[in-house]
């Protein structure tokens, strides 16, 4: 039984061992011996992972700038909490993002955006969202911009 089978096999029993024999493999330069298989499944869902968990910080950032910027109902009492949680989201996304991660999120900007608003007015009844965003990228992920 060669290594590459041994690995695909603890692939399924142990994928925490995997991850390490395949490291030392790569540090090694011993390319023949990897499991290219689980090894190609693992980057694609690393990648998936990477952009979900920066889709769901813009969300929470758009989410945060929508309710701040018109829900007056709850304004006083809330406001500061949702600056708070626009920095929060803010400094998580920034330090996670990649330029490749910027630009899918610029390309789906719209989608998040659409998502947020549904949200919200679940959230608060409201309908005078813009059907487009009227935020850049740029402006979401900005320290110093608020609405």
């Amino acid at each position: 039984m060669t290594i590459t089978t041994n690995l695909k096999q603890l692939y399924e029993t142990d994928d925490n061992l995997w991850l390490e024999e395949t490291i030392e493999l790569l540090k090694q330069k011993q390319f023949s011996q990897l499991d290219l298989e689980n090894l190609i499944e693992e980057l694609i869902s690393l990648g998936k992972r990477d952009f979900a968990k920066a889709k769901s910080l813009l969300r929470q950032i758009i989410i945060h700038i929508l309710l701040l910027q018109d829900w007056q109902v709850e304004y006083e009492r809330n406001h500061r909490h949702w600056i708070g949680e626009i920095k929060n989201f803010r400094y998580d996304l920034n330090n996670h993002i990649t330029t490749n991660l910027m630009n899918k999120l610029q390309d789906d900007l719209e989608n998040i955006y659409q998502s947020a608003v549904d949200f919200v007015q679940i959230k608060t009844d409201l309908t005078i969202f813009p059907e487009k965003s009227s935020y850049t990228l740029a402006q979401l992920v900005d320290d110093n911009y608020l609405p």
